[in-house]
């Protein structure tokens, strides 16, 4: 079972630590501040989306205008480019969670039942990821709705990761590994549109080769960081599956420990105290010098993460470009996603 975070021993008190100097640092207050504040910026994010939900819907009135094409609704948008692409002109792919939403706490907004009616096929990601109530209930009762990790789950169990005995639904982080994921796509297109069958069956072995040389490009990349420098901490636990294939060395048991972060594998999960200290413990243990910030992740745990760690002495930094974890940032594609990752882990950890 993947473990939380290294093991190393605490040696600091769970509400105070003192700095090189002697300075006292009161985390607990900090930590209710962060919480406070986290709170009141949820609150705001949830009021504006609201308001907006319809203006932001164009995209889904458009998709929702008949065209003779198949109309396929993802809930989350690396799956919506794997569809898309493979669907090519015959396809109109549509996500359900887009822009900086977290997809692990989603729920359903108004006009998300139509497009669930009106899709012929639906594409999920499952392994938990989408455990927002009304979501998961409307997966769960709909016949049309395929999870893409499924086949993975079935066939080699001991590929998913599970963390704290819950299992880790970031497969796309793996290009290898999220590349199982076309097979399910290529055939269900297949069984609803099969006088396209041979279109789909091609394009599928294409996006396949493309992803197969975008998967090597990104582990050359990472393997050229040294190994004493690939450590990271970012926002929440999404980069365990990257960490495994990419950041590891051959044959290496403890390659857990080369990531961590101070939220768990949702990050609507509240930070504890002993999060933050588990974090100021990795961080001297293996030396970390950059925070990793997250695109659709509030960066107020890791501003506090570095301005404990600066407190007692050690020359740490937040990254200025953030990670694409839950979402695809500014990316038009989900490799553009993965190869700005590697872009960026390569030139903060190389320095």
């Amino acid at each position: 079972m993947l473990r939380r975070l290294s093991q190393a021993p605490l040696l600091i008190a769970p509400a105070h630590f003192l700095t090189s100097s002697g300075f006292a640092v009161n985390v607990t207050m900090e930590y209710n501040y962060l919480v406070m504040r986290k709170s009141i910026l949820l609150l705001v994010v949830f009021l504006a989306f609201l308001c907006g939900c319809e203006c932001l819907d164009e995209q889904g009135k458009q998709w929702r205008q008949p065209n003779g094409k198949l109309k396929v609704l993802t809930t989350i948008a690396m799956i919506e480019d794997l569809a898309g692409q493979v669907g090519g002109e015959y396809v109109d792919a549509l996500s359900l969670i887009r822009g900086e939403l977290d997809p692990h706490s989603y729920e359903l907004v108004k006009g998300d039942e139509e497009k669930f009616l009106q899709a012929d096929l639906i594409f999920y990601n499952g392994l938990g990821l989408e455990h927002g109530a009304s979501l998961r209930k409307q997966l769960d009762k709909n016949s049309k709705a395929i999870a893409v990790t499924a086949p993975i789950l079935e066939a080699d169990p001991p590929l998913i990761l599970e963390l704290d005995g819950q299992i880790d639904p970031h497969v796309w982080m793996d290009i290898a590994l999220w590349m199982r994921t076309l097979d399910p796509i290529v055939e269900a297109l297949v069984q609803a549109d099969p006088a396209h069958a041979s279109f789909y069956r091609e394009r599928g072995k294409k996006v396949l080769q493309e992803m197969m040389e975008a998967d090597q490009t990104v582990f050359q990349v990472m393997q050229k960081i040294p190994p004493e420098k690939r450590y990271m901490v970012t926002s929440h636990d999404a980069f365990h599956y990257f960490t495994r294939h990419y950041l590891s060395e051959r044959g290496e048991e403890d390659w857990e420990s080369r990531c961590a972060a101070p939220e768990g594998l949702a990050p609507e999960a509240e930070m504890s105290v002993r999060d933050v200290m588990e974090i100021l413990a990795h961080i001297e243990r293996f030396g970390v010098t950059v925070l990793f910030p997250e695109s659709n992740v509030s960066k107020d745990g890791l501003r506090k993460i570095l301005h404990a760690s600066q407190a007692k002495g050690r020359e740490v930094r937040l990254c200025h470009d953030p990670l694409y974890g839950d979402s695809m940032g500014e990316a038009v594609s989900y490799l553009e996603m993965i190869g700005h990752n590697a872009d960026i882990l390569s030139r903060e950890l190389s320095r």
